[in-house]
């Protein structure tokens, strides 16, 4: 216990002060009201309920943005799927045109080279017809330079105009023949050696101009084949591509619907917050009249530990902490 004679005194002036400003305290405290109005409590439930609508609708626009965010994604994916799919079919016709480009280098090559045969059999046929005059009065038969007059017109028929393939099959028979009925000729009239070397000659550069005009024709055919096959990954890459920008559209789509869906939420949620801290603001007053009652009765309380410090009495270390946390002290 601690004897009032320790404390340092405080004069009457001050303690009165002191009375005063507590008393008036006191009563402004009590008069507030301790509970929210009528008027209030009403405009509580309206808060409340217009709290309830927002949350609905912030969770609605919320699923929803998720679900749009999520078909975005889906949409993301298969449009880069297709265009990936678009590079790859690209990347494949490019190298089928650069296989048609190479073959068509190796046709215009060997076509050259087919003419160039060619025409050394035109030049040894001219030679062997120059030492081998034909004579009108022999028998009345086809001459040889005839014969292979009309062996070259129908090779260069052959070589040069599309037909059927029966029509085909009977002119290369028509060749053949003429072609054997030459070589007898032929082989009587190699009587002279000049005329003989020139013959195997002319056989030599019928055989060079045959082998190039094959390769010719073989290098046309890939060349076409690589050609087809380009236009081909071509076209399915046109489709597959408009497939692609289909998925870009719904992508975007999706996209701006869910930023849509999300301005909404934080907009519910903004006005959610609002109406929150409203509906606080009238919930929390019955806490704020609870303490400014509780801080009545430490008033109270402090003022009758006073009223004892003045009249003498013993005061505890617990009744001075309360005078000085009243301000008493």
């Amino acid at each position: 216990m601690v004897d009032a004679e320790e404390v340092t005194p405080v004069k009457d002036e001050q303690i009165d002060a002191v009375e005063n400003v507590e008393e008036q305290k006191v009563e402004e405290q009590v008069e507030e009201p301790a509970e929210p109005t009528a008027e209030e409590k009403a405009k509580l439930e309206e808060l409340e309920a217009q709290r309830t609508v927002l949350n609905d609708d912030a969770e609605k626009h919320r699923q929803r943005r998720d679900e749009l965010n999520a078909q975005t994604k889906d949409w993301k994916a298969k449009r880069d799927a297709l265009n990936g799919q678009v590079r790859e079919l690209v990347d494949e016709a490019g190298k089928s045109r650069e296989v048609r480009d190479n073959y068509n280098q190796k046709v215009r090559e060997s076509k050259a080279v087919r003419d160039e045969w060619n025409k050394k059999v035109s030049d040894i046929r001219a030679k062997i017809n120059e030492l081998r005059p034909e004579k009108p009065e022999d028998r009345g038969e086809v001459s040889l330079s005839q014969m292979k007059r009309d062996l070259e017109r129908l090779e260069t028929q052959q070589q040069t105009m599309p037909m059927g393939a029966d029509k085909e099959k009977a002119l290369v028979k028509q060749i053949s023949e003429l072609a054997k009925n030459i070589e007898q000729r032929e082989k009587v009239e190699e009587g002279d050696e000049a005329i003989r070397d020139l013959v195997q000659e002319l056989r030599d550069a019928k055989t060079k101009a045959e082998e190039a005009h094959k390769a010719v024709s073989e290098y046309a055919e890939a060349a076409q084949k690589a050609h087809d096959n380009m236009l081909s990954l071509y076209q399915r890459a046109d489709a597959i591509r408009k497939e692609a920008d289909a998925a870009q559209a719904k992508f975007v789509e999706c996209k701006q619907a869910a930023d849509e869906e999300h301005r909404l939420h934080i907009e519910q949620i903004k006005s959610l917050h609002d109406v929150s801290k409203s509906a606080d603001g009238i919930k929390n007053k019955k806490n704020a009249a609870k303490k400014r009652r509780a801080d009545v009765e430490s008033k109270k309380e402090a003022k009758e530990i006073f009223e004892k410090f003045k009249a003498g009495e013993k005061l505890s270390t617990e009744d001075l902490m309360t005078l000085q946390k009243s301000g008493y002290l």
